[in-house]
């Protein structure tokens, strides 16, 4: 019979399967050590970090224990600290002349054992503002594990197919047809088989295989080629995400496995083995958001005191989810009128719940809709009072953001939120304030979660910071601290930048303290008609010329609304929006978003008590705040709307402060302040709460700065 083809021909067609077989295995093995990678190259930075720790120690540390080794050849060899000892192979010690076997592996045993006992303290940080070598490789190394991710189901079929036993006989078959005799001396079925296999072998290496293989071949390609700049692009804009992969690989080098939840054993074997399910949740959890989804599930009426920053929302979303794929159908969130919105749009983002918005004059038809449908209503503390629940409807959870507004038990609010409650099987309370220094507000909130236990803690106000209290509180209360579970985040640099005033703004001052007019005072430089002339206008438009140069956005904060108008018309185009307190909470967001969507150098003011809570604006990296205020807990509250999950670069805090002023004064008193609490306050109550200046405190520094200033008038 005629042949179908040439011995070549089936040859070629043999080897063109062959070596894409091999390529396809050869990038299957690829993409199952792009996870290993991960780990690698993590653990390359902290090997990084320790070298640079044991540079700071010099070399004569090695004989701290009098073991007879020889510091001056090494150091005449180069080998000056710890760090260049660390960085060295025993091989490369070895072959310093002076330096024995034995002597080499001493000398790194002993070094090793320094860097181990640092190690653990050594944490992973991502910086923008930091691109080490190794951290640009766990960057490079991450983003191939994540694009190998979208390869892995079509490597799944190629795999699949060509380890099918249709193509293993095909490609056997041929083999006759590849060598004359071979050919010559084959039965007639074997020439039929051999034929139907190179049809076969043909047809599919020029089908949907052959080109989704070739596809699949440059894309594995394309992950050896990933740049540098390509992979902190990447990162800039999901950071997030890689963090999450950086812990599920190496948790201990984020310290995510000890999340510094302090729980009794008994609770964290009990979230331990528990599992949630999560589907349709469009965001992946930290570790210790998972884990305190799990606690706000497994106690079902819990208060979550998680610190700002660490993504209470998400949590709470999270464990809604997971009461719905569990069979529940309505849930409610009860929060200041400020974040409504802010509610709905990340439940709508970030899960498949629908949220029903009950704020405004179509509430009581959009609570009927919620009723009928099912979902998350989501209303503020004053409009709650509007809606009446039967005894017999049930809904999932009731979620109460803010919760220490409900602190009063005789309030109308709380008495509100206490009636829904009745008609939630799962009740969740959340807050950012530290209640632990507020234990009277605790067991309030707590008293209406599980009033038993509330029972228990009367009379224990005084042990509100001993172990005894915290676990007894630990079936209740859940918090966690930035600090602790965040190890990751950026450096937060503050600085007080003194403005000497010119001749304008100092005469002005000065007849403003004159005149009793306090709040004018306050204003100290913002008050001066020609920009040009106010010290702290100059200074910030220099910081923004900086944070341009930089690649930097920025948020100016000040209480005063003439202050934030001044800025405003100061910056010109470089002000891309204001946020005040006669905005509503969707003119706010819609400010942020224009901001996250402007270019480096841009620039958003806001009013300090309506930009400082509620929002996040991780694409700025800079904060002014133009004038000191009496409560450094707004201060801060308005730096984490920056400094928080998700931001990439150091964050640089500005104060904008001018000498000889009040500004001078209340800095004074408030450090005064501090040093007095410090001495007497646990630590953690010290950072949490913190001085302030009241009224009174505020009139007795007037009342000092005026007689300074008639005293240097007099003079």
């Amino acid at each position: 019979m005629a042949r179908l083809f040439k011995s070549k021909e089936a040859s070629l067609l043999i080897k063109k399967h062959r070596d894409l077989i091999d390529d396809i295995n050869a990038a299957e093995s690829e993409l199952s050590k792009l996870g290993d990678k991960v780990s690698s190259a993590a653990q390359g930075i902290i090997t990084e970090k320790t070298t640079v720790l044991l540079d700071k120690i010099p070399v004569d540390e090695l004989n701290r224990d009098k073991r007879g080794i020889r510091i001056k050849t090494l150091r005449d060899n180069g080998f000056q600290t710890l760090g260049s000892v660390y960085a060295a192979s025993a091989a490369q010690l070895a072959a310093v002349n002076g330096i024995s076997n034995e002597g080499a592996f001493l000398i790194k045993e002993i070094v090793d054992s320094i860097a181990a006992q640092a190690a653990p303290d050594i944490k992973i940080k991502l910086n923008l503002d930091d691109k080490t070598p190794a951290s640009t490789e766990l960057v490079k190394a991450i983003l191939k594990y994540k694009k190998g991710i979208d390869c892995e189901p079509e490597c799944l079929n190629l795999t699949d197919f060509i380890r099918s036993s249709k193509l293993s006989l095909a490609l056997n078959d041929l083999k006759i047809g590849c060598g004359f005799f071979s050919w010559l001396f084959a039965s007639k079925l074997e020439k039929l088989r051999a034929e139907d296999s190179y049809k076969f072998l043909d047809h599919v290496i020029n089908s949907e295989y052959g080109t989704h293989a070739q596809l699949f071949l440059s894309e594995m390609q394309a992950l050896n080629s990933i740049s540098a700049s390509e992979a902190w692009d990447d990162y800039a804009a999901n950071p997030i995400e890689y963090f999450n992969i950086i812990e599920s690989f190496t948790p201990q080098f984020l310290g995510a496995e000890d999340s510094g939840d302090a729980l009794p054993d008994e609770i964290a074997q009990e979230l331990n083995s528990q599992t949630v399910s999560l589907d349709g949740l469009k965001c992946t959890l930290r570790a210790y958001q998972l884990r305190g989804v799990k606690y706000i599930l497994s106690r079902k009426r819990v208060l979550l005191g998680d610190e700002m920053g660490l993504g209470k929302t998400i949590e709470a979303i999270a464990a809604m989810q997971a009461l719905k794929n569990d069979g529940r159908s309505h849930f409610m969130v009860v929060c200041p009128a400020g974040v409504i919105s802010n509610w709905c749009r990340e439940i709508a983002k970030h899960s498949s719940l629908v949220p029903f918005k009950l704020h405004g004059q179509n509430k009581l038809q959009i609570f009927d809709n919620w009723l009928e449908t099912g979902g998350v209503a989501v209303t503020s503390y004053e409009s709650c009072s509007n809606f009446s629940l039967s005894a017999e409807f049930t809904m999932g959870m009731l979620v109460v953001d803010e919760a220490h507004y409900i602190k009063n038990p005789e309030a109308r609010r709380t008495q509100n939120v206490v009636s829904l409650s009745f008609n939630a099987e799962y009740l969740l309370f959340m807050t950012g304030t530290a209640l632990e220094n507020k234990v009277d507000e605790m067991i309030s909130l707590i008293s209406v979660l599980q009033p038993e236990l509330a029972d228990g803690l009367k009379g224990m106000e005084a042990l509100s910071s001993a172990p005894v209290f915290r676990r007894k509180i630990s079936p209740v209360y859940f918090r966690r601290k930035r600090a602790d579970v965040l190890t990751e985040l950026p450096e937060l640099i503050e600085s007080r930048e003194w403005c000497s005033m010119y001749p304008q703004e100092e005469l002005l001052y000065e007849n403003a303290i004159l005149n009793g007019q306090f709040t004018e005072a306050r204003r100290v430089s913002w008050n001066v008609d020609d920009p040009h002339f106010s010290s702290k206008a100059q200074r910030l438009l220099e910081i923004i010329e900086d944070a341009e140069d930089d690649g930097r956005k920025v948020i100016v904060f000040s209480y005063f609304l003439d202050t934030v108008r001044r800025v405003s018309m100061l910056l010109g185009h470089r002000c891309v929006g204001s946020i005040t307190g006669s905005l509503s909470p969707e003119q706010r967001q819609e400010a942020v978003d224009t901001f996250d969507a402007a270019p480096v150098g841009s620039v958003l003011t806001a009013q300090i008590q309506a930009g400082g809570t509620g929002l996040n604006i991780q694409s700025a990296s800079i904060v002014i705040i133009c004038e000191p205020q009496f409560k450094p807990s707004i201060e801060n509250q308005a730096i984490s709307r920056a400094y928080r999950m998700g931001q990439t670069r150091n964050v640089l805090v500005y104060r904008l402060l001018c000498e000889n002023s009040i500004d001078e004064q209340m800095i004074q008193l408030l450090d005064n302040k501090q040093l007095v609490f410090n001495e007497f306050a646990d630590k953690s109550v010290a950072a949490e709460e913190g001085p302030e200046l009241d009224d009174e405190s505020f009139g007795i520094l007037m009342k000092e700065e005026l007689s300074r200033i008639k005293s240097k008038r007099e003079a």
